[in-house]
């Protein structure tokens, strides 16, 4: 980094479930950060993404969904959806531009209209959404509230992102960065490994298992040997959730679990030995412990 005036910001991305915020942050940061799911409301807790654009360093805060809150999870997600756009530099609102400015979408726009932040829609899945209605949308989303700008991407494909990327740089307050060069989020490991078995979970069962689990990281030690040893235990709601993550003779948990364990070697850089423990924990939503692992305040 040679420049000699440096630029560093927030940039709160927002949105209603499903929109594509954690790919996007994914493709600002170039490297995966968040997990994804094609199941709503897979991001719970505030994280942010470190991106470097030339002298500018983004702080992207990917935020959960923003939707109707039922329960006190649900609580806890909108709470830290709203807390990320805070103060933020620039908030970026992510559409799905296949859907349309669904209750959510439209409900979160009218709570932008009076900010003082900068605003900037984003219309993602644009490579699969009508393109003869993306203008159409354009207009009546800058009705609704004001937008300094607009852009038109696909953050599964990367296009137009480099534009938006630039964009949000240059529209940073100069400054010193607030982390390192290398750094890409300010997630612990053992917050990351856990979204890693979460994920997977996801991933493998998306039509079995509801959005009712967690993960519960129970024991993290770091052997003689330099491998880590890591005990994750599977919250879920029902004893017929716990068949379904078990599998006939636990031939599912052991897949997911050699999933995982993968993915949490690439992520340390070493030998991972991983220990999956499934819970019936009906009420795991309503507590604090669980909460606070997972980045969420407890909400009343």
């Amino acid at each position: 980094m040679t420049a000699s005036i440096t630029r560093c910001g927030t940039i709160a991305i927002v949105g209603a479930p499903n929109a594509g915020k954690s790919t996007l942050v994914n493709a600002l940061v170039g490297q995966k950060v968040a997990i994804v799911s094609a199941k709503v409301q897979t991001t719970r807790s505030r994280l942010i993404g470190i991106a470097v654009a030339g002298p500018a360093q983004l702080l992207l805060v990917d935020t959960p969904g923003i939707f109707a809150p039922r329960r006190r999870l649900d609580r806890a997600m909108v709470k830290a959806a709203w807390e990320g756009a805070e103060g933020a530099d620039v908030i970026a609102l992510v559409v799905d531009a296949k859907a349309g400015l669904r209750g959510d979408t439209r409900a979160i726009m009218e709570s932008l209209a009076g900010r003082a932040e900068r605003r900037v829609l984003v219309l993602n899945k644009v490579d699969i959404a009508d393109k003869g209605k993306l203008l159409v949308l354009a207009q009546t989303a800058s009705q609704i509230a004001d937008f300094a700008e607009i852009f038109f991407i696909s953050a599964a494909t990367g296009d137009g992102v480099p534009e938006l990327k630039a964009h949000l740089a240059a529209n940073l307050p100069e400054g010193p960065w607030h982390f390192p060069e290398d750094q890409l989020t300010d997630a612990t490991t053992r917050l990351m490994a856990a979204e890693i078995t979460r994920e997977q979970l996801y991933v493998q069962l998306h039509a079995e298992l509801p959005y009712a689990c967690a993960i519960e990281t129970e024991k993290w030690e770091e052997r003689r040997d330099g491998s880590t040893a890591i005990h994750q235990q599977i919250l879920v709601e029902r004893d017929s959730q716990k068949a379904i993550v078990l599998g006939k003779g636990g031939a599912q948990i052991r897949k997911l679990g050699e999933r995982a364990r993968a993915g949490i070697s690439e992520l340390l850089g070493r030998k991972v030995h991983l220990f999956l423990h499934v819970k019936v924990k009906p009420d795991w939503g309503e507590d604090r412990g669980v909460l606070a692992a997972a980045g969420l305040d407890w909400t009343e």
